[in-house]
């Protein structure tokens, strides 16, 4: 049953970010789309704010590889977790899982404004980005809490 609870945890980490990534680039990237009809040579000012939310999702495949490797997943014969254990991999995953999914979601408003900003004034695109990466902080803050909480769990 730990090892279902860990492996859950693994998933989770992976979807919810992936989830809050697949809705950040979305909501950037129809504005990126809009702009570009009137605005066509801005497209690497655009490209990047549509990716930014996509590093939440990058996060969240991080953080399950060191949940894979605590568990030896990828090495052979996985560990044997107790109820606790598992109890607490899962647990550790949330913190990535939860601010990845919400931070992705999030950022990609902003990008998404960021575009509007850039069609207006094209010189001051790196402001938006800047704007981007101040919600980014708090994806990078949940992925460090994981990894620090996995690599504190005694297995």
């Amino acid at each position: 049953m730990g090892l279902v609870l860990a492996l859950l945890g693994t998933g989770l980490a992976v979807a919810l970010a992936g989830v809050g990534s697949s809705i950040g680039i979305g909501y950037a990237g129809q504005a990126s789309a809009g702009a570009m009809t009137e605005h066509p040579e801005s497209f690497g000012r655009f490209l990047i704010l549509t990716a930014l939310p996509g590093t939440q999702g990058i996060y969240g495949f991080v953080a399950a590889f060191f949940l894979m490797m605590k568990i030896n997943l990828m090495g052979g014969v996985p560990v044997d977790l107790t109820l606790a254990q598992g109890w607490s991999l899962l647990l550790a995953a949330l913190p990535i899982a939860i601010l990845g999914l919400v931070s992705a979601i999030h950022q990609g408003k902003v990008c998404a404004a960021g575009v509007g900003l850039t069609v207006k004034r094209p010189a001051e695109s790196m402001k938006a980005v800047v704007l981007a990466v101040f919600v980014e902080f708090y994806a990078v803050l949940g992925l460090l809490v994981t990894i620090f909480l996995i690599i504190g769990i005694k297995v």
